[in-house]
């Protein structure tokens, strides 16, 4: 019976990576819908479970809203039809459109449903959710893109990504709000350059892998469990390392694709924009300073009665990925050698 869960819970995942590849090389709008719609219907098996209430919420809420944005998705596909090079069909084609993949991203002004479907997920679906489920609309909204609505849009990701993860008690909705956050940054990417784009999702990708599997191995989901004093010391300095990283203090590697993109910006002389990507950034760093800081603070031998016991693989392999981390600036700047 494990064997046949595991195997459908395969042929699902197989199914999601096959529709975003349709999406993406689509060309025409219909089958772009086509590929977004297997995408949704392949993904509410993963994150449904008949046996956990709050996970057949979180698949009802998301089909809710794919939903919605499916349908304007397909109306704007009907707008463009129809307009025969009207000026005004055709910008209302444009935000409609624009309007459409940014709620299936979990965008703002659209983000409502995103950081409350993230709690009712485990680990391995806030990670789909939070990295491969953006590939597809990112890359259509690069295809019709309107600028003078994604600046405010991208303004609106940070600031508002930044303001929602004070006071948060849970994990998966401080990881949300900072995707929402990351997302404002990933569409200055994509404005400046696709391939700009590209390098910030793996980067993004890759310390978003590491924080859900150290929190699935740890079992943790709220952050007053990072108060633990039986947790490993040197797991602790590995998930403060990867916060840093994640919020991008200039030593780690993950301020290398932020560095890219402001340099941009300033040299094409978007300073506002600069600047509240930056003091967002800041603020960011300050929460998870601010949390990791009590964690470590909370830390005492004296008071290990039990030991979390973690194999030696995975800490091997944390603290590799940490290394990397802590190094990164080193790295990145042979990039520029």
């Amino acid at each position: 019976m494990l064997f046949l869960i595991n195997s459908n819970k395969m042929f699902f995942l197989f199914i999601m990576f096959f529709s975003t590849l349709i999406s993406i090389s689509s060309n025409s709008w219909l089958g772009c819908w086509i590929g977004l719609e297997i995408n949704l219907l392949s993904f509410i098996p993963l994150i449904s479970n008949p046996n956990n209430l709050l996970n057949s919420e979180a698949s009802l809420k998301y089909f809710l809203t794919q939903s919605i944005a499916s349908i304007n998705f397909l109306f704007s596909i009907l707008l463009c039809m129809l307009s025969f090079k009207n000026f005004f069909i055709d910008n209302l084609f444009s935000i409609i459109i624009n309007s459409s993949l940014l709620m299936k991203m979990g965008s703002v002004p659209f983000h409502f449903w995103f950081p409350n479907i993230m709690e009712g997920l485990s680990w391995l679906n806030c990670f789909i959710l939070m990295t491969w489920q953006k590939i597809s609309p990112m890359i259509l909204i690069s295809y019709y893109m309107n600028f003078n609505l994604l600046f405010l849009v991208m303004i609106l990701n940070v600031m508002i990504g930044t303001i929602s993860s004070f006071n948060q008690s849970s994990l998966r909705k401080l990881m949300a709000f900072s995707s929402i956050n990351n997302l404002g940054w990933m569409l200055a990417a994509l404005s400046i350059s696709e391939n700009l784009w590209l390098i910030y999702l793996l980067f993004y990708s890759f310390f978003i892998l590491i924080m859900c599997f150290l929190f699935y191995t740890l079992n943790i989901y709220y952050i007053n469990q990072l108060f633990n004093f039986n947790l490993n010391f040197f797991i602790k300095i590995s998930i403060l390392i990867n916060f840093l990283s994640l919020g991008g203090l200039p030593p780690f590697l993950g301020f290398f694709p932020k560095w890219m993109i402001i340099n941009y910006l300033l040299s094409n002389n978007l300073f506002i924009i600069s600047f509240i990507f930056t003091m967002t950034s800041l603020i960011m760093l300050f929460i998870y300073i601010r949390i990791l800081y009590y964690s470590l603070m909370f830390y005492s031998i004296k008071l290990k009665w039990n030991k979390i016991f973690i194999k030696n693989n995975y800490l091997i392999f944390i603290n590799i990925i940490s290394f990397i981390s802590l190094l990164g600036m080193i790295l990145s700047t042979l990039f520029f050698l």
